[in-house]
This record gives structure tokens, sequence and C-alpha cells, in this order.
């Protein structure tokens, strides 16, 4: 075991907390592009309106408690040591894989049972994502701060496009297999953080506040959750953003959250030390995150979609392969992020990270640029290397835009710091899913209904059946393209099928006919989609070039005599749970 102040040491912090974010994220994207195998394997059909309340909970759950509690489990860090709360994330996320995978039930019972446990797994995820860019802060002097943040930052978001192949993957052999493979890694790496890891930062006694973290949890849970539900038809809508509990959760929600800053702001010692803002780095840094989460996190699903349901069926894979050739065709998006990640903390580390990490998103709103040119039936080469341009903007961004967030705050406050930034990013993702959503979905309510039934009335389908499924909701049909499903067969039944000429038949059955039906009206709403990533942007390079006082931390020493620190420090003393050595 080695000592905090080892010259090796902050080599091994670095790798476990690597180990536990990548498999986090991983965690998140491998249920993702399983869920066709996981709901064939508890015998549920996602498309029946009843159960669409389960695929979106399976979808969004897991990201929606990381975003609701990174910052109530970074503060507790800060009062009661990082690793300690690190180290009991790792041991719940193991023992729930373990659980995920005995799911003994099916139909609905099977999906509770997967959503309940996810989301408890989602706590011990939330607790590796907490406190993990704060250890390494600890572990490591300013001067390779950026280097060590890029390492883990990229792995954790590369490890999200990773779960894609993997889940692709596995889910060709069983279902379960996808929460199998965590067990293994779980149990050595909670093993090698109880052994080796150490509380090296300063930590302070305080007491919990209670009314920030209810109102906070609260607030939060319903402003997402309402923004799940708000994709989901309503009352003949195709949106549900006129149902009385949507309105009453998003409402209801902001007033909870403004409470909740009223709270923090006269607190004595707040889980969310609102002075922190007053830092301009730390505040832009922050709005830098979430807008290129926003922009960032619809992205994988629209791919998704674009691939399953449209490309891949054309080039002639069937529909069930397409979830494994999904995650292989997005590979390139991964290697830019591995390639670029680790290279911008390296360089931010000599020439700065604000150029850096500007930089990254100028170059994620060129890559959106160039995909608005893409063709529904495009050239995968031209595909490929938007994609892998894309992945170079976010590894440039992601370094630097942390270690900017993290070297603006006092060291007795990274665990809560750390617990923000992931905060405002697991945020964005869920706030992204649900805008990109609907902005697809108004897109496809344009034009599918027409193009639908055309179609299929081309083909022999009586007029009065074309239009009955042409009026159902597009949000089904764009699940159905995200799930890798072709629904024709489904919606029209086997009378209407048995009753139509073999070659038709065949015709509205095969490969191509839904993704030639739908191509068009897809990408109408991707353009609006990738006009307001582009917008997002550009919008977080401008913030991430705004410029904050300097902060003592290449001395990496607590400095009480900082005007920060003195705004936020409370009134006991400081008590470094392990002296901090000089690195």
């Amino acid at each position: 075991m080695l000592s905090v102040d080892h010259p090796r040491y902050k080599w091994v912090a670095l790798s476990n907390t690597t180990l536990g974010t990548l498999l986090a994220t991983i965690n998140a994207s491998i249920v993702l592009i399983s869920l066709p195998a996981i709901f064939k394997g508890i015998d549920l059909n996602p498309l029946t309106p009843g159960n669409v309340s389960y695929l979106l909970w399976m979808l969004m759950g897991y990201m929606l408690v990381t975003a609701v509690l990174v910052v109530t489990l970074g503060r507790l860090g800060d009062m009661y040591g990082r690793v300690r709360i690190y180290n009991a994330g790792f041991a719940i996320f193991t023992l729930t894989s373990i659980v995920l995978s005995l799911d003994p039930f099916d139909g609905s019972g099977g999906a509770l049972w997967l959503i309940g446990w996810r989301v408890v797994q989602a706590i011990g995820g939330a607790m590796l994502m907490a406190n993990s860019a704060a250890i390494i802060t600890d572990a490591f002097p300013a001067r390779q701060r950026g280097m060590a943040l890029g390492v883990n930052i990229v792995s954790a978001l590369a490890g999200s496009f990773i779960g894609l192949v993997a889940g692709g993957v596995l889910a060709e052999w069983d279902w379960r297999s996808v929460f199998w493979v965590n067990i293994p890694l779980g149990i050595l790496g909670t093993v090698w953080a109880y052994r080796s890891l150490h509380d090296s930062g300063v930590r302070r006694k305080a007491k919990i506040d209670w009314w920030g973290n209810l109102t906070f949890a609260v607030g939060l849970t319903a402003v997402l959750a309402a923004i799940t539900y708000g994709i989901q038809p309503y009352g003949g809508h195709t949106m549900g953003w006129t149902n009385p509990w949507v309105l009453t959760g998003l409402i209801g929600g902001v007033v909870i959250l403004v409470l909740f800053g009223v709270i923090e702001a006269r607190a004595a010692e707040p889980m969310f030390p609102l002075a922190l803002f007053r830092n301009a780095a730390f505040t832009s840094g922050n709005a830098a995150s979430l807008l290129a989460a926003i922009a960032r996190g619809g992205l994988q699903f629209m791919l998704i979609i674009w691939l399953q349901g449209i490309w891949l069926p054309l080039h002639g894979y069937d529909y069930e392969s397409t979830p494994l050739w999904a995650g292989i065709y997005l590979l390139p998006l991964t290697i830019g992020f591995l390639i670029a990640g680790p290279l911008s903390g390296w360089l931010s580390d000599r020439f700065g990270s604000r150029p850096f990490a500007a930089g990254g998103l100028l170059v994620m709103a060129a890559s959106f640029a160039g995909l608005l040119l893409v063709p529904g039936d495009f050239s995968y080469p031209v595909f490929a290397i938007l994609i892998f341009v894309n992945g170079v903007g976010g590894g440039l961004f992601s370094a630097p835009n942390t270690s900017l967030v993290m070297s603006s705050v006092p060291a007795n406050m990274r665990g809560a710091a750390s617990g923000m930034r992931a905060t405002f990013m697991n945020a964005g993702q869920v706030l992204s899913i649900g805008v990109f959503f609907s902005l697809m979905v108004a897109g496809l309510a344009d034009h599918l209904p027409g193009t639908l039934s055309a179609g299929l009335t081309a083909q022999g389908v009586p007029a009065a059946t074309a239009g009955q499924v042409a009026g159902l909701p597009p949000v089904g049909t764009l699940f159905a393209a995200f799930l890798g499903y072709n629904p024709i067969a489904e919606l029209l039944g086997p009378q209407v099928l048995g009753a139509l000429p073999p070659g038709n038949a065949a015709v509205l059955t095969g490969l191509s006919f839904f993704p030639r039906l739908i191509a068009g009206p897809f990408h109408d709403g991707l353009v609006i989609v990738f006009w307001m990533a582009i917008g997002l942007g550009v919008l977080g390079a401008l913030a991430s070039l705004v410029r904050g006082p300097r902060t003592p931390e290449a001395t990496d020493e607590v400095t009480a005599e900082t005007k920060l620190e003195a705004e936020i420090a409370e009134a006991q003393p400081l008590t470094p749970a392990t002296p901090v050595a000089e690195r």
C-alpha cells in the first residue's frame, strides 16, 4: 500500500478513479443499446402505449438520479472524506450489478425490478462521479492536473460510447450479460480502492444541510421527470407538454429550485455553496459544460436512430443486428475522444486551458454543420470523418474545462465543486434528450403523416387504414427506429397484410420500405436539432473564454487569505484528514 506522499500514489489514484468513472458511464450506454434485447428477454413490448413509461425510465432514470445526487454526495465527500464516499460507491455499484442480472420477473414486474435497482445503482455511480475529480485534484500538483483530469474525464465520455459497442456485442449473446460485465471489474475496483486510496484533501466538519438537500432533490427531480413525460403523447397531441402533471412538474420544480436558492443563500453550512459562483472562472466553466452537455447529449440518440432505423436497414442489415452494428459504426466518435482528450489535457497544462476548451466546442459546432449537409442515406466515410471530428472537439473541450472548474475553487470545496460540475453535465444530458426528442417529434409531426399515408396507399393499403396508421403519434415511430424495430407489420396487422398482394406485403415488411419512408421527415427534424447544437456550441465556446481572478492553485496549498475562501469559510477550523504532502 503506497502512502499519499509516494511518487507513484497519484498514478494509483488516477488509475482507480478512471476505472470507476469508466464503469459508471459505460453502464448508462450499455443498457441504452441493449434495450431491444432486454425487453425481449423480459417479454415486454416497449412500443405498446402503456409500456412507453418503462422505456423512458430505463433510458433516463439512471441519468436523472445521478444528476440529482452528485452535488450532495460531493459535499458529503468534503465533510466525511472523498475516498470514503467513493469507496462506498464502488461497492454499491458492484452489488447492484449482481442484483440486476438476477431479475426473476417477466413483463411489467421485470421492468420495474430493473428500473428500481438501476436507481440504486445510480446512487453508487453518483458517488463515483461526484468524488473522482476531487480525488485526482487532491493527488496531482497543478502543473499536471490538466493531463490527469483529461485522462479521467475522457474515459468517462468515451465510456458512454464504448458501452454502445459492448452492449451490442453482449446483447447478441444474453441480455443479462450487460450487467454481468460490471461484476468482475467492480469487485477488482472496490478491493483496489479500499486498499490503495487515501483521503489527502482538506476535510471540514459540518452539519448536513437537510432542507437544501431535500429541496434540490425534489425540485430537480420534478423538472427532469416532467421533461421525460413531456415527450409522450397526451390528449390527442403529439407530445405531453399540455399534460397538467407535466406542467405541474415543470412549474412546481422551478419554484422549489428557487426556494432552494433562497435556503442556500441563508444556510450557515450549505450543500451547494453559492459563493463559488462569485468566481467567474467557476461560473463560466460550468455554464460551458452545461451547454456542451445539451449539445452533445441528444446527439448520441439521434445518431443511433439514424443508423438503426434508416441507414443500416437500407444497406441490408437485419433489424435484429442493427444495435450491434450501430455501436461499431459509431467507433470513430469514441476514437476521436480517446485521441484528443489526454492530448488536450497535456497541452492545456503548458499553454492554458481556455483556448482548448473554447476551440473544442467550435470544432464540435463545425462537425454539426457538416452533418447538416449529409443526406439521410449518406456515404459512410464522410459520416465517419464528421463524427470523428465531433469526438475530437468533445475531447479538446472536456479536460481543459474540468481543470478550469476544479482549479478555481479552494481545496476544501473540491468535492462540492466536482459534484456541481457533474450535476450540470448530467442535467444537461437529460435536458438534451427532452429538447432534442421534442424538436425531432415536432419536425416529424409536420411531414411524417402525409408521407406515411401516401406510402401505404401506394402499396394498396386501404385509405382509411393508412390514415389511421399515419395519425398515430410520431414518437412511436421515433422509438421504433431507436430500438431497431420495423413497426409496419405490427401497425397493419396480419389481416391487412393478408388481404394485400404478396409482393406488396413483402415490400411493406421489407428492410427498405420503412427506412425510406421516414428518412425525409427524420432529416427535416435533424436539421432543427443540429442548428440548435451549433448555437449551443458557439455559446459554450464564448463562455469558456470568460476569465476569473487568478487562484493560488500553482502552489497546491490551501490559503485562507483568498477572497473566495474567506467568503465560504465556516466558523470551524479546517482539519486535514491526512497532511497534504509537498508534491
